[in-house]
């Protein structure tokens, strides 16, 4: 008990330190930004893991995420760079926009393609996208915004076969996701995503395919969680402005209120 609490202060400490320098190369990427307004870097598709570490993992070490564009602003790409810094044994994989539609196409049947084809929002697409591809491969799949507080090798261990974060309420979120393949829980969030945008269940992307469908399927004391304290956060490297200066229309939780979710 005395180790792991003297772990969790750990990496609280380790968590504060990082958002303090997060948030000050955030500020520099604001007068970057003022000089170089149109440099933007580029996303890989996929990159080897720094090294391969010995032994088997029920889950896949591969890091999986997804944007508009594969051309980033500064502070996405510190983002990223320093998510590779914290997980060097896991692949990193990635896919925009129309490549998250071919890979559905290719891996899965025309109605699961047809039904998310069917959705105009970036974020719901991703969202449904996320379970299909952990489904299929396996992996930890982590938002564009998002950051390990501490070496993921620490976070997911070799014989978990699913971890999910829980946000301070204590609902489960979907901006981590941790899970081997062919995962029953997996499978039963896709049919439910399926069902709501064939049967247009919702007006909100967070309950039509969002953390909403994960509280409604999971339950909190029977899979295995971890608090966002312990695991990653959100918005300290980066922040809405840098994320979708590209993006005309904006933020998914502005775009709902413009666009119907689910093409009529």
């Amino acid at each position: 008990m005395g180790t792991q609490y003297v772990k969790k202060f750990l990496i609280l400490f380790v968590s504060r330190i990082i958002k303090i320098i997060a948030n000050l190369t955030k500020l520099l990427c604001y007068v970057f930004h003022f000089l170089f307004p149109n440099k933007r870097f580029t996303l890989p598709q996929r990159a080897a893991p720094i090294f391969s570490k010995r032994g088997p993992a029920v889950i896949s070490r591969i890091i999986w995420q997804t944007n508009y564009t594969d051309r980033v602003t500064l502070p996405l790409y510190l983002n990223y760079l320093f998510n590779r810094l914290l997980s060097p044994s896991f692949e990193y994989r990635f896919m925009v926009t129309e490549a998250r539609a071919d890979f559905i196409q290719s891996n899965y049947a025309a109605d699961i393609y047809d039904n998310y084809s069917k959705l105009q929002i970036g974020a719901a697409q991703a969202d449904f996208w996320r379970l299909l591809v952990l489904q299929k491969y396996g992996g930890v799949y982590l938002d564009i915004d998002a950051h390990f507080v501490w070496p993921l090798g620490g976070i997911v261990k070799p014989d978990y076969d699913e971890l999910y974060v829980t946000t301070k309420r204590g609902d489960i979120s979907n901006y981590f996701i941790a899970s081997k393949k062919d995962n029953p829980h997996l499978a039963q969030m896709i049919d439910v995503v399926l069902d709501n945008i064939k049967h247009r269940r919702s007006e909100n992307v967070y309950d039509l395919t969002g953390p909403g469908v994960f509280n409604q399927v999971l339950d909190n004391s029977k899979v295995n969680t971890t608090s966002y304290r312990y695991t990653c956060n959100q918005g300290n490297f980066t922040n809405e402005y840098f994320q979708y200066v590209d993006k005309p229309e904006g933020k998914w939780t502005k775009a709902q209120h413009k666009i119907d979710i689910i093409r009529k």
